[in-house]
């Protein structure tokens, strides 16, 4: 029995998938997820227009958020019974409308930066339809994932390639910069800080720490998700494999930076603080990772 499962503890009618993966023990920023690289696609250097405002590109996220997004949440609720609820309400739910109205009560004039646990393939698009994301939202990405079956995809949902150390500063610094204009936009950022896939995995890995830098660089609150499982039971055995359980995103109130404290104590405040909050809105008591390493 994996030791991360034997030291977990969840609140009573939270369901725990069956391990039946090779989950590592000790190192949480494992790549699990094995892609084909089989397609073309520019370097990311210095040269990669990570702010790409074309009219373009503009339409392409335009009809991916309005049209392919939305089709790929009712992909969602059949095949995993997608749903989702406000952190404190008992009521799930399939519409996006509550969900904003909820959030209208919070300052997001700035944007926000949303957060989640990365355990499935769709859980990005999971996230998005859950609060009914805009166009106006960009997703700092794996570089090497843009050379996959996948790519249409991570471009119009606006996902923006991280480039990779042999890229160099100066690549570094032109995604930074693309960055701090969409930021000037009032563009929101949705952001997995623990890095990469682990399918079906419960309990919550460590964070790195580029989205809560992120969020007190810009003052951008969080807002943290939890995407969570249930058995598939009735009619969804027939819609999708037995090893793959059913999918519920819980919603958390936005968790705000105060930008006249230290960066790094506020940075650090900000990680185990929205760790703490997922592991609630999962039904986690008792995790078996550290919010950081």
């Amino acid at each position: 029995m994996n030791k991360r499962y034997t030291d977990l503890k969840v609140t009573p009618g939270t369901y725990v998938p069956p391990v039946t993966r090779d989950y590592p023990e000790d190192d949480p920023y494992v790549g699990l997820y094995k892609p084909v690289y089989d397609r073309d696609f520019p370097p990311v250097d210095a040269s990669y227009p990570y702010f790409d405002e074309t009219f373009g590109n503009k339409l392409n996220m335009f009809w991916g958020y309005h049209v392919i997004l939305k089709l790929l949440g009712l992909h969602l609720r059949v095949r995993y019974g997608l749903r989702w609820r406000i952190d404190g309400e008992d009521k799930w739910r399939r519409t996006t409308w509550g969900v904003r109205r909820w959030l209208r009560q919070f300052d997001l004039s700035q944007g926000a930066i949303t957060i989640a646990n990365h355990c499935y393939r769709h859980d990005c698009a999971s996230v998005l339809n859950t609060f009914g994301a805009s166009y106006h939202t960009r997703i700092p990405m794996f570089a090497p994932n843009f050379k996959t079956k996948d790519q249409y995809f991570l471009k119009i949902v606006g996902g923006i390639p991280i480039p990779e150390a042999e890229a160099g500063l100066s690549a570094m610094k032109a995604f930074n910069s693309a960055f701090d204009e969409y930021n000037r936009l009032g563009y929101w950022f949705h952001i997995f800080p623990e890095a990469k896939r682990w399918d079906w995995y419960k309990p919550l890995r460590p964070f790195q720490k580029g989205a809560f830098t992120m969020s007190y660089k810009y003052n951008k609150p969080i807002i943290p998700f939890a995407v969570t499982y249930r058995p598939r039971t009735g009619i969804y055995r027939w819609l999708g494999p037995e090893d793959e359980p059913l999918t519920q995103v819980v919603i958390g109130a936005p968790i705000y930076p105060d930008t006249a404290k230290p960066r790094a104590a506020e940075t650090e405040r900000l990680l185990n603080q929205t760790h703490e909050t997922i592991c609630r809105l999962a039904g986690i008591e008792h995790n078996s990772w550290q919010p950081s390493l």
